[in-house]
């Protein structure tokens, strides 16, 4: 049987090089898709509002249903607020009797060594109805009492305690320059004091008239720590008052 030729592709060295560095073709295999942390955290945070609201949902629910509870919530929580005003008035109404009440001697005053003196002359501006701060110490700037009266008034007070009362050195111009040059610039006062529990020179008293420094000697201290006048009361030439009432 005689048929057509058989045809043999003779492969050079060449071809078969080719062929032997042809990549081999593979199926593509498909990679799991993975979920960032961002996506997990908002899936987090939606599952939570969800359930949240759920919640809240079903709380409400119950409420409507269970009205009379927060009847019950709301009188106790009414009372508890009426007992927790009532105890805050009756402890600064105690406070304040017992601000008032205070009553100082000479003497007594004294006693004090000067940081003592300082808080007792903060204390007896508070019982004039005061509101008044301690401040004496380094970097003070020359006021050791910082008050705010009832009428609005600031005051910046120097205190001078003299162990040996009169008897003790006089409180001279010096004093009174100091308190000059920051009670109305760094404490913005109205009313400048320099307050002692023993005297002041010759020169301190027209010095402090000039320059508006009123001066509380020992005569002046006694009769405000002992009686019921605020000091105010018996100060000459006080500013007017900032507000008609103002009560603290």
């Amino acid at each position: 049987m005689h048929g057509a030729p058989v045809r043999f592709l003779h492969l050079g060295a060449a071809g078969r090089d080719s062929m032997s560095r042809r990549p081999i073709r593979r199926s593509a295999r498909r990679r799991p898709v993975r979920r960032s942390k961002k996506q997990d955290e908002q899936v987090a945070l939606v599952v939570g509002v969800v359930v949240a609201v759920g919640l809240v949902a079903a709380v409400v629910q119950w409420l409507l249903m269970h009205w009379w509870v927060l009847v019950i919530v709301a009188v106790a929580a009414s009372a508890a607020g009426g007992l927790w005003y009532q105890k805050v008035q009756q402890r600064a109404a105690w406070a304040r009797v017992r601000a008032q009440a205070l009553r100082l001697r000479i003497a007594e005053l004294d006693a004090l060594d000067h940081r003592a003196f300082e808080f007792a002359v903060r204390d007896l501006m508070r019982r004039d109805g005061c509101k008044a701060e301690q401040l004496g110490g380094a970097g003070d700037n020359a006021c050791d009492v910082r008050a705010i009266d009832p009428a609005g008034r600031v005051w910046a007070i120097q205190c001078k305690h003299r162990r040996d009362g009169d008897r003790g050195s006089a409180v001279g111009v010096g004093v009174l320059q100091q308190v000059n040059g920051t009670a109305r610039q760094i404490h913005g006062a109205d009313i400048a004091v320099v307050l002692t529990n023993g005297r002041f020179s010759s020169k301190a008293i027209p010095w402090g008239k000039q320059h508006r420094i009123h001066l509380v000697d020992r005569r002046v201290l006694g009769d405000w720590a002992a009686g019921s006048r605020p000091l105010w009361d018996l100060l000459d030439r006080i500013p007017p008052p900032r507000r008609p009432t103002a009560l603290f």
